[in-house]
């Protein structure tokens, strides 16, 4: 089996540890690559300089101080001439007496790709020798073949280990070329930063990725080699890094308009490994995905308000069919007012397909139970054969509810549908409305029809789960389920003696008492719908005091203390809105409400809701009148 990379390398280090001279190697930066363990016996150095990443300028000065070069005057200008003449990577060689009295020869070779190795060896014995034979050569002529011979052998073993650092030295440049011809063919950015924050390496990837980027970046602060916006994206995760917490994320490069994936990883010596990408098709991709999903959705949700449609339609044409059959002049009004009561119903589908892409508001308002009962089970006995009985058991005494009535309407309508199919051609359907621990009100719909299979009592609430085959569409218990959870409630289905049950509870909510009517300052720019608010108003016994645009107000306002509350469109004449408007308003002004055919999702729409209540257009008199003096629930 073949050495791995990283075999290799242990290897190639325990080798350069046995020989006894000292090894360097220093990148083109002058930051220490590699050395061995004799460089830090030879010079007894610290830690912290024979770390890979170490300047070779911090060394020299290390070892000044300390008074290795003997006496210096100017340590700043001999460090600084050491360094100068280190980046001249041009091969030398020298001899030198250190300060405690040892001689040691220095040899140093540039390096192909930048920065160069050098050898240091201990030649004090040596040179002890020479002076010596100089000396007392008379004396020791006897002795001069012998130190002769052991120089010579000092020599021969000195060329076996520049022999031998030559070749670490190829491998390690071969093994260089290697790995950055590897980086560099990645379409992504790998670098490292050291504990200084500046680049120690990087595959010259970043312009591609982030265009606009310096090209050459080693030895800069990653401060400097970013722009503003993006470091300022990244410099959190980067300090999470140096802490020791790896972390993947991603940015927006505003400079380029790309979506950057980052990875942080600490080197475990102060240091961070980074990966940068770019995914800006993947974003595309995934924000297409979810439009796709979103439409979907749209989609499902377009095929429940088919649903209700439906519903209203059959609601619509029973009750014609009974006119038809009937004495006007007796039962017509009932009737009618039904009738009325299912068109207000569709004009309400229109919000709902404003908020197709969105989640369905919830806006309760005060309802008297016992007329929307009322109501309901006018609407209820239209869709029902002459051979069905529809009763309602109302066993509550709460007095004025907070209920969306729309919501609850297409519940109940669902059900007792449903409860109809379920009957054939003749039944009971039983309505029955009771109070719990007074915290929920609940609404159980029960029938005398064939029951709930084992399947239905399981996915019964799943969207498009039906047993009526081609008939049925599958939507209707999903949605009503879908709806009461909206409104905080519960949902259960159940079979009962002789037939079924689905109950739904809602929190009970009391509605708070009506106040006083007052003056009140309508703002809306449009004649038409300002003159129909107005009169809704009036016939609440409301006085009213109208205005155009945010200026007309706000010059009639220091006019008109005795206003009591103020109603403004968001959306006026002019330059400014009812969001204006309301931030010019006093600090302790008086309630201040906005209405709007903005869907929820609009930025101004958005904005407003921080201000105050918003009513959605199209409102009756009834919903505008509870608006006013209950506001929406929290």
């Amino acid at each position: 089996m073949c050495p791995t990379k990283s075999d290799k390398s242990a290897m190639t280090m325990a080798g350069l540890n046995l020989i006894q001279q000292a090894l360097t190697i220093y990148d083109r930066d002058l930051r220490l690559a590699v050395c061995n363990h004799r460089f830090q016996e030879m010079f007894d150095l610290p830690g912290r300089l024979i770390t890979p990443g170490a300047d070779f300028a911090d060394t020299i000065s290390y070892l000044a101080e300390r008074g290795d070069y003997g006496a210096v005057d100017d340590l700043e200008k001999f460090v600084q001439t050491r360094v100068d003449q280190a980046r001249a990577f041009e091969p030398h060689y020298m001899e030198r007496a250190r300060a405690n009295g040892r001689m040691i020869s220095v040899e140093g070779s540039p390096l192909p790709e930048g920065g160069w190795v050098t050898v240091y060896t201990d030649i004090t014995r040596t040179k002890r020798q020479e002076g010596l034979l100089q000396a007392r050569s008379d004396v020791l002529a006897d002795q001069l073949q012998a130190y002769f011979e052991e120089l010579s052998a000092t020599n021969r073993a000195l060329e076996a280990s520049i022999t031998a650092l030559e070749e670490a030295k190829r491998q390690l440049t071969a093994s260089e070329a290697r790995t950055r011809l590897t980086t560099e063919m990645m379409p992504a950015h790998i670098a490292h930063v050291g504990p200084d924050r500046c680049y120690t390496y990087s595959n010259r990837r970043l312009s591609t990725i982030m265009p606009g980027s310096a090209p050459e970046i080693i030895g800069l602060p990653i401060s400097d080699a970013l722009d503003p916006q993006a470091y300022g994206a990244i410099k959190s995760r980067l300090d999470q890094a140096f802490s020791g917490k790896p972390s993947v994320f991603e940015f927006n490069h505003e400079a380029s308009s790309r979506r950057i994936r980052a990875a942080f990883t600490p080197d475990g010596i102060n240091g961070v490994y980074i990966l940068s990408m770019d995914i800006t098709e993947e974003a595309q991709t995934r924000a297409a995905l979810q439009q796709t999903k979103r439409r979907e959705l749209a989609a499902q949700l377009t095929s429940g308000l088919a649903h209700d449609f439906s519903n209203l339609l059959t609601i619509i044409l029973g009750m014609q069919s009974k006119l038809q059959r009937m004495s006007l002049p007796d039962d017509a009004g009932e009737l009618i007012a039904a009738t009325l009561a299912a068109a207000r119903r569709g004009g309400g589908m229109l919000n709902r397909i404003a908020d197709m892409t969105g989640p369905r508001a919830h806006r309760p308002a005060p309802v008297v139970l016992a007329d929307f009962l009322s109501e309901f089970a006018t609407l209820v006995r239209a869709t029902l054969s002459d051979s069905t009985i529809f009763d309602i058991n109302n066993l509550t005494t709460a007095p004025n509810l907070m209920l969306d009535a729309g919501i609850l309407q297409d519940s109940l309508l669902n059900l007792v549908l449903n409860a109809r199919d379920a009957c054939g051609a003749a039944g009971q359907i039983t309505l029955t409305v009771q109070t719990v621990q007074n915290t929920w009100i609940k609404f159980a719909v029960a029938d005398t029809g064939t029951g709930f299979s084992a399947a239905a009592l399981r996915h019964g609430f799943d969207p498009f789960f039906t047993t009526k085959g081609g008939e049925g569409s599958g939507l209707g218990l999903s949605m009503a389920y879908n709806m009461t959870t909206l409104a905080g409630g519960r949902m259960k289905l159940a079979n009962i003696r002789g037939g079924a049950r689905v109950s739904l509870r809602l929190p009970l909510r009391i509605a708070k008492a009506a106040t006083e009517p007052g003056l009140i300052l309508l703002v809306e720019d449009s004649p038409d719908l300002r003159s129909t608010i107005r009169d809704m108003l009036r016939g609440a016994g409301h006085m009213v005091v109208e205005a155009a645009s945010v200026d007309e107000a706000l010059a009639l306002l220091p006019q008109l203390p005795e206003i009591s509350m103020l109603l403004s469109d968001i959306t006026l004449e002019g330059d400014k809105s009812g969001i204006d408007l309301l931030r010019a308003l006093p600090k302790d002004h008086y309630p201040a409400y906005l209405m709007t055919s903005l869907p929820p999702d609009n930025p101004l729409y958005k904005a407003a809701d921080h201000l105050a209540p918003i009513l959605r257009k199209p409102f009756s008199a009834s919903e505008l009148h509870a608006f006013l003096h209950n506001g929406p629930t929290p």
